[in-house]
This record gives structure tokens, C-alpha cells and sequence, in this order.
């Protein structure tokens, strides 16, 4: 009777997850799709759920402490869905709303985006002025230890219950980082993140700079702000560089948006998955706040997902340069189904598709340049070359005394010393903007 009552429970568990329907559907990367729920032809599968009783009961019976039921049977969802994929996941309690807050761009913790890389928990990207970027955490960090935990024994969703706390504890992230041949400590002190998704200023008179960290809700308005800031500036908008390095993605609304400031007609991106609602696609509108100027998009394996999303449209649409290396290939859409009791899962329902039908899932976006990270160094003048304007008794020229202009301040200057991959995408658009200029 013991083991009949415990394949009923399983069974209606079973049941029960199969046939949920979705109350309400809010995505970490997409805000569309729905849970299939045309399940009722699908058979049941008595031996599988046989055995997955069997172990229940066993487990119930024989494991050295006794747990209850309710604990076994939320483990087995949560293992259910963590064995699918590795962004699919059990939403309890606090967990479904960071993840509202993480869209919102407010949460809590070390401000990092983990994933799972050869069996490893893998740092994708820390976010922009997070604590985690502060202590020196970097994209590609395999976290071997959190605190006194192994990351070997526990799951990407335990992972991040143990990375998130309140605001100034310490946690002590230990990391193998390539390159580096002995485990580094980095300790963190977590924060309130409240992360502005755009930064934005001017690199050279007439060559703009955004960086967006991540895709949040009001990213799109953003962007326009920021290239409505460009036009009224003094200089005439040469070029814009967009920075998507190391960001590891977000809202799908939002990068569509992205996109949407840069071009004024076409197919942005769409998403397909095995139920027919689960077909969207996104057009962009005919307005164009950028104005068609030249564009360079930066990426390395730190973009992902909706990064991504924003790089395949504006190079299919032949409307941006590609820069940096290959992306990270999320390209799949996850959706949040409310359940009951403040539960939720989020469940892998499609995938998308630049507007050529690429699918980024696993591939990721190769750039149209490849420009590796390097070491740029400025070399200052030689004391010993002479211009004209050394020679004694020189002419001098009226036009120039007094009206040379500083390029570059201090710190503008100081960011492209620092970062090549830049510095190589300022000088590509230049040449961009000298041919958009030439007079044919």
C-alpha cells in the first residue's frame, strides 16, 4: 500500500508538471512564449516512473537521516529541470523575484552572470562597477570554490543562492583563471546593484562611445537619449562604437529596441520553438535615431544572448562592422511560468534567429574583423626630432597659434592606451566616416 500511495504522489507530480499552465510568462531573455500544454496525447511513462519511485522510497527508507517528502519530490523538480539544460531551473520562493529584479536591473549580491562550461561554473561577465568587477573578477573565471563550499558539489541555481546575501557581507570566491597556474582567492563584498545599462561619451570629437552592461527594461530608451546627446553636442556625429564585451545579455524587447535606434526597416530577430505560439518576430520601426551614421559593434565571448541578438541583426542588416571575437552562442529563450505557493520554472521554449535565419545557439557570432585583447603603449616624442617650428627664426603661422585643440583628455586617452581592441575600432571608423564624407 506504502509504495502504491508513492507512485500516485509521483504520478500526479508528474502530471501535475506536464500540464501546468502558465498564469503569467516573463522571460530573462525573451518576454514571449508560452509553455506547451497540448500534452494530453503524450503517454505516460509507467516504468519511468516506477523506478523513479523506487528510488524515492528507497531514499525515504535507507539515507542516514530522514527527510520528508515535500523536500525529496521540490529536489527531484529541481534536478529535473537542471538536467535539461543549463538555463532551465526551478524558481522557489526569493529566486523568482531576483530574477524580476535582475530584468529590472536592481538585485542583489556580487553582480556577476554564471553559467556552466565544461562541467565547471563558469563567470560569463561580471556587470559593469559591480563588486564583483571592483574585486577583479573576470569573463572566464572558472569558480572552483564559494567560501568553504566546493562548486563541484552543488548546482548553478545553488551557486547563485550562496553568491547572493545583504548587502556588505564578504563572500570569498576561489577562481582558476587561464593563465594564471595557481588558484586565485578574490575576496567580494556584496552589494546593492543598481547598474545604469548605458554609459556613453565621446572618444574623439565626432566619434561616440556606448557601452551597454546589460539589457535591461529601459535600455532602449537609453540608447536614444544617449545618440540624441551625440546630434546636440557641438561637433557633428561622425561614427558611433557600441560596446557589447562582456555582456551577458538580459531582456529580448530590450535589444530589440537596441537595434531598432540603428536601423529604420527589416526583420530584427525572431524566435521559434516546437509550439506554434512560441513564433515571434520583431521589425524595426521607420524612425532611425542614429541618422545612418557608421558603426562599429564590439563583442568578445563575454556577449551573449541578447548581445548577441543585437550583433547578428546589425550584421545581417549590413548596417554594422562586427569587431573583437567570437561570442558565447546563448542563443535560446527561456520563459517564467508562475506555478503555485510563489513557485515559478524557467523552461527553455525557443530559440532565435538573426533575420537571415542564422541560429546563434552554440555558435555564437563570428565578427566580420577579429581583434584579439592586447597591450597598445604610447610612445612619447623623441627629444631629438625637430619640426619647423623648432628652427630658429621660424615663420610662424597665425592660423594655428593659440587654436590647437586636445584631442583627447586625460582620461579618454587613457581608455584607448588601455584597451586595443577599442583603439583598433576607433580607427575603422574613422576610415568608415572619411569614405561616408568623400564626394563621389
Amino acid at each position: 500500500m506504502k509504495t502504491l500511495h508513492i507512485i500516485k504522489i509521483a504520478a500526479l507530480t508528474y502530471l501535475g508538471l506536464i500540464l501546468a499552465l502558465p498564469v503569467q510568462a516573463q522571460s530573462e531573455t525573451s518576454d514571449t512564449g508560452q509553455i506547451p500544454n497540448n500534452t494530453d496525447s503524450l503517454p505516460l511513462p509507467i516504468e519511468e516512473v516506477r523506478i523513479f519511485t523506487e528510488v524515492l522510497n528507497r531514499i525515504r527508507n535507507t539515507y542516514v537521516e530522514p527527510i520528508d517528502d515535500k523536500t525529496l519530490l521540490e529536489n527531484a523538480i529541481r534536478g529535473m529541470l537542471a538536467g535539461i539544460d543549463p538555463h532551465s531551473s526551478y524558481l522557489v520562493d526569493e529566486d523568482f523575484d531576483n530574477l524580476q529584479e535582475m530584468t529590472t536591473g536592481e538585485f542583489g549580491g556580487l553582480g556577476v552572470q554564471v553559467g556552466v562550461s565544461n562541467g565547471f561554473i563558469t563567470i560569463i561577465s561580471p556587470v559593469d562597477g559591480s563588486p564583483a568587477d571592483i574585486a577583479g573578477v573576470k569573463a572566464g573565471d572558472v569558480v572552483i570554490k564559494i567560501d568553504n563550499t566546493p562548486t563541484s558539489d552543488i548546482t548553478i541555481d545553488e551557486t547563485t543562492d550562496l553568491m547572493r546575501g545583504a548587502p556588505g557581507t564578504d563572500i570569498v570566491l576561489t577562481i582558476l583563471r587561464e593563465g594564471v597556474d595557481e588558484a586565485l582567492e578574490i575576496t567580494v563584498t556584496r552589494g546593492l546593484i543598481t547598474s545604469s545599462s548605458v554609459r556613453s561619451r565621446f572618444l574623439e570629437p565626432g566619434f561616440g562611445y556606448i557601452r551597454i552592461s546589460q539589457f535591461v527594461t529601459g535600455t532602449g530608451s537609453e540608447i536614444n537619449t544617449a545618440l540624441e546627446n551625440f546630434h546636440l553636442s557641438d561637433t557633428e556625429l561622425k561614427g558611433v562604437i557600441l560596446d557589447l564585451r562582456n555582456n551577458p545579455g538580459g531582456v529580448l524587447q530590450a535589444a530589440v529596441d537596441v537595434v531598432d535606434a540603428f536601423i529604420s526597416e527589416g526583420l530584427i530577430v525572431y524566435t521559434e520553438g516546437r509550439e506554434t505560439n512560441s513564433y515571434t518576430r520583431f521589425d524595426a520601426t521607420p524612425t532611425d535615431p542614429s541618422r545612418g551614421v557608421p558603426l562599429i559593434v564590439l563583442i568578445n565571448q563575454g556577449s551573449a544572448s541578447a548581445s548577441e541578438v543585437v550583433a547578428g541583426a546589425l550584421q545581417d542588416h549590413n548596417r554594422a562592422v562586427i569587431m573583437g571575437t567570437q561570442s558565447f552562442g546563448k542563443g535560446s529563450v527561456q520563459t517564467v511560468s508562475p506555478l503555485t505557493n510563489g513557485r515559478a520554472i524557467k523552461l527553455t521554449t525557443a530559440l532565435y534567429y538573426t533575420p537571415n535565419g542564422r541560429s546563434i545557439q552554440a555558435l555564437g557570432i563570428v565578427p566580420n574583423i577579429i581583434v584579439r585583447q592586447g597591450r597598445l603603449t604610447s610612445l612619447p616624442d623623441n627629444p631629438a626630432n625637430y619640426r619647423e617650428q623648432d628652427l630658429e627664426g621660424h615663420l610662424e603661422n597665425e592660423n594655428l597659434i593659440g587654436s590647437i585643440p586636445e584631442v583627447l583628455d586625460l582620461t579618454g586617452e587613457q581608455v584607448l592606451i588601455g584597451d586595443y581592441q577599442l583603439n583598433e575600432a576607433l580607427n575603422i571608423l574613422k576610415g568608415l566616416a572619411l569614405i561616408r564624407a568623400r564626394p563621389y
